[in-house]
C-alpha cells in the first residue's frame, strides 16, 4: 500500500481522512481542520448550486451537468421507466 505526501492512501478517501491529513500536515487541532475542510466543501457546493463551475488548478474541475429526460431502469424491479430531466 502506497501513501502519498499527505498520509492518504490512493483508495477511497473520506472527509474524516482529509480532516486528519490537514490536522497532521499543518499541526492544527482536529476541530480547526474540520472547520477548514467543511468551509472549503461549502464554498464548492455554493458555487455549484449557483450553476457555476469550480476549477482548482492542479487538482480538477467540478461542474454540474444538465441531463435531459431519458430512459432508465428500476434496479430493484428491472422495470423500464423514464427518468426526469435534472442537474447532476
Amino acid at each position: 500500500m502506497t501513501i502519498n505526501q499527505w498520509g492518504l492512501t490512493p483508495m477511497t478517501t473520506t472527509k474524516f481522512d482529509i480532516v486528519n491529513a490537514v490536522a497532521e500536515a499543518n499541526g492544527f487541532p482536529q476541530h480547526k481542520s474540520a472547520d477548514i475542510v467543511e468551509t472549503l466543501l461549502d464554498l464548492i457546493k455554493t458555487k455549484l448550486v449557483a450553476g457555476e463551475d469550480v476549477l482548482i488548478s492542479g487538482f480538477g474541475k467540478f461542474c454540474v451537468k444538465k441531463k435531459r429526460e431519458r430512459r432508465g431502469r428500476n434496479p430493484a424491479t428491472g422495470e423500464d421507466m423514464m427518468l426526469r430531466p435534472g442537474r447532476w
